[in-house]
């Protein structure tokens, strides 16, 4: 039999981190400031683009051997009272010590969010600015709905803002990596595996 883990009572004060961590295999949330918040179920488009695009950035990062990339249930600690659990992250080989056992403690090299049909501006506004806060260099937010990417990347004066409706979407944390919006967004995509090794084959990568 499972002990299921009581969930505390938000009128008993904030929740800490470490306490939502308890916690989190219990219950499908993300803390925001100490309270923890129920996470809606995916509709199909998120979840066909996840599968797809979380398999190709696998191959592809695998097979570079530069780094690793995690799916949705990865915990990332924003402080002492936020976590999130962004639907994908990549993390570079030289920056792998903050992975533990539990949870992200350190800042993930790209976080990647796909944008439900439920998601409301007061949702997305407070996801991108912990992800600012703890000062991640690229946050891509994918919109099916809209067939839109938004790219918010660190620079030295800030973070700049980038739109795009099609073309390609690359990515500046993963070398030689990229993707058509067509592909993305269209009724049937490009094998992962044949996508990935072609990727590779363009971007000089040597495989074993």
């Amino acid at each position: 039999m499972t002990n299921l883990l009581i969930r505390p009572d938000p009128n008993d004060g904030p929740i800490d981190f470490e306490t939502w961590i308890c916690l989190s295999h219990e219950y499908d949330t993300e803390l925001i400031d100490g309270v923890m918040v129920d996470r809606m179920s995916a509709q199909l488009p998120h979840e066909w683009i996840f599968a797809w695009l979380l398999t190709l950035l696998r191959i592809y990062v695998g097979e570079a051997k530069i780094g690793v990339v995690l799916g949705s249930r990865t915990a990332v600690k924003i402080n002492d009272f936020n976590g999130r659990l962004p639907d994908i992250l990549f993390v570079r080989s030289d920056n792998i010590e903050i992975l533990h056992r539990d949870a992200i403690y350190g800042v993930p090299d790209l976080v990647m969010e796909i944008v439900s049909a439920n998601d409301r501006p007061s949702d997305l506004v407070p996801l991108e600015s912990d992800y600012r806060t703890l000062g991640v260099k690229e946050i891509i937010f994918i919109d099916p709905q809209k067939k839109r990417i938004r790219i918010v990347e660190k620079s030295e004066d800030g973070y700049e803002i980038t739109t795009i409706t099609a073309g390609r979407l690359s990515l500046r944390a993963i070398p030689g990596f990229w993707i058509e919006l067509d592909w993305l967004f269209g009724e049937e995509r490009p094998n992962e595996m044949g996508v990935a090794l072609q990727l590779l084959k363009e971007s000089g990568w040597k495989q074993d």
